[in-house]
């Protein structure tokens, strides 16, 4: 089992930089009082929140299986359960930004409907990773490794994009909304936890 232990662990250590990304939905602390981008705020974050959660249970369960000397068949079924998952999620929070409308911001519009054509994005490359995952050989040692190797790459590029999307729906006014709803606050101190 040796043989998949250090890609075991980049993939492990792909996968936690995948946390961080919704834990972007957490700006910094602001005390401007505009109730309308502060509901909008709110609705986000709440619907954000459990999907936060589910992220984090995903990231832990990769993170647990890649940790052990579990068999390739047990790393298989955790990482497709994960990845789907993960691609649920995001789904869910682009359905949330969706629903909630644009941000009662300067190009409001324009930040909303980038940060959920990433999220959607994102979600549809989970749901790829899931399938490649699906698709590897848990007979051939060395394949497998392999395999995980590339899927660990793609999970740095994910998590780097989905970063870069979120920022910029959250810059200036709409971050600090965000920052001031507990449910927010609530998503990046759990996901803070899991980082360490």
């Amino acid at each position: 089992m040796e043989g998949t232990k250090p890609v075991n662990k980049k993939l492990a250590a792909a996968l936690s930089g995948g946390a961080v990304l919704v834990l972007a939905l957490s700006g910094c602390g602001g005390d401007d009082d505009n109730e309308k981008l502060d509901s909008w705020a709110k609705q986000v974050c709440d619907a954000v929140q459990p999907q936060a959660k589910k992220i984090e249970s995903a990231n832990a369960a990769i993170q647990k299986v890649t940790s052990d000397n579990s068999t390739p068949e047990d790393v298989q079924k955790t990482d497709a359960k994960a990845f789907q998952d993960m691609s649920d999620a995001y789904k869910a929070i682009g359905g949330a930004v969706t629903k909630a409308g644009a941000p009662d911001v300067e190009d409001g519009e324009k930040k909303q409907k980038d940060a959920v054509k990433e999220l959607n994005s994102i979600s549809a490359s989970y749901a790829d990773l899931k399938k490649q995952v699906d698709d590897l050989d848990t007979k051939e040692q060395g394949k497998f490794a392999d395999g995980l190797k590339d899927i660990a790459t793609e999970l740095d590029k994910l998590s780097q994009s989905g970063n870069d999307a979120l920022a910029n729906l959250e810059e200036g006014e709409v971050g600090q909304a965000m920052a001031r709803q507990p449910s927010c606050k609530a998503a990046t101190q759990s996901a803070g936890a899991t980082q360490s």
